[in-house]
């Protein structure tokens, strides 16, 4: 595959029709406990694999660690939390590399396989396929509040849960329904994620603002001002393709736009399948299976946003 459609991770095709996938992705922590900051980085790692239809077959760890400056029982929690969700998604952490740098970075290489048929892509979306989302939004407004010691132990809990839980389910569900484009939601936030793939599909979007799932609480920190300075950068860059009807509050365009970690799958699927395709979601527990738009002709990567 050549990188024009902006895909989550690099594909190469062997001899005998077997597909190697390759993806990488490490940041900081996003969360104060170090073995839940390790599963979250790893369980983030691992979706640009999902979300490109394949199985994860082993990774290798990259870590930046301060080694003068804090304990190495920390660096230990981190991998250890890394190595529990590796564990969870079937596969060994077979190596990696570390340096020491004054901020610690946890991560992994993973690579991949699709035995069979062609990867999952952004750019395979058709018009009248509707826009399926498979976990809640709010993580990076969530984690800001936590930096800021505004979130209570429940609230950091159910954050936690939803950045660790693996989309091996979801990335299964769409191969059961004949889904042939998708993406997952990170850095970029739903309107940067859902514009990368309207782009690259040649097609506009409409998106349903209620129908967006959304994590508690979140919405409300949003109208005080919390959230991550990256979300505001998405909301700003979406700004010339995204049509907001008035009616949507400036705080759950925030919302649209937050810079997630580890995030759900952005799925796009004919009518007829949909019914199969959240039945599929619901029976590997997927946390959300909102159907949230659709995708039409017109502009490529224009959004409308309706209430």
């Amino acid at each position: 595959m050549d990188g024009s459609a902006a895909d989550d991770a690099a594909v190469y095709r062997l001899p005998g029709g077997v597909t190697i996938v390759q993806t990488v992705d490490f940041f900081t922590p996003v969360v104060d406990d170090p073995r839940q900051f390790g599963q979250v980085a790893a369980a983030n790692a691992l979706s640009d694999i999902y979300a490109m239809g394949a199985r994860p077959l082993f990774a290798l760890n990259i870590v930046a660690f301060p080694v003068r400056d804090l304990p190495l029982e920390i660096l230990e929690e981190i991998l250890r939390g890394g190595a529990e969700k590796a564990a969870e998604a079937g596969i060994p952490i077979v190596g990696g590399h570390s340096i020491d740098d004054r901020e610690p970075k946890y991560g992994l290489a993973v690579t991949g396989i699709l035995e069979s048929g062609a990867p999952l892509t952004n750019a395979a979306a058709v018009a009248g396929e509707l826009i399926v989302l498979t976990k809640p939004l709010g993580s990076g407004i969530l984690t800001t509040a936590i930096k800021r010691d505004l979130l209570d132990a429940g609230g950091i809990e159910r954050v936690v849960r939803i950045m660790t839980h693996l989309n091996d389910g979801a990335a299964r569900a769409a191969r059961e329904a004949a889904v042939r484009a998708a993406t997952d939601v990170t850095g970029y936030g739903l309107l940067g994620h859902l514009g990368e793939m309207a782009v690259a599909s040649g097609l506009s979007a409409r998106l349903r603002a209620s129908a967006v799932p959304v994590l508690p609480g979140v919405v409300e920190l949003a109208a005080e001002g919390i959230y991550p300075g990256g979300s505001r950068r998405n909301l700003d860059t979406a700004a010339p393709r995204v049509r907001f009807d008035p009616a949507v509050p400036e705080e759950l365009r925030m919302v649209l736009a937050d810079a997630q970690t580890s995030g759900g799958l952005l799925l796009s699927v004919a009518p007829g399948n949909l019914d199969r395709l959240l039945g599929a979601l619901e029976a590997n527990n997927t946390p959300a299976r909102a159907v949230i738009g659709e995708f039409t002709a017109g502009a490529p990567g224009v959004i409308d946003v309706l209430p």
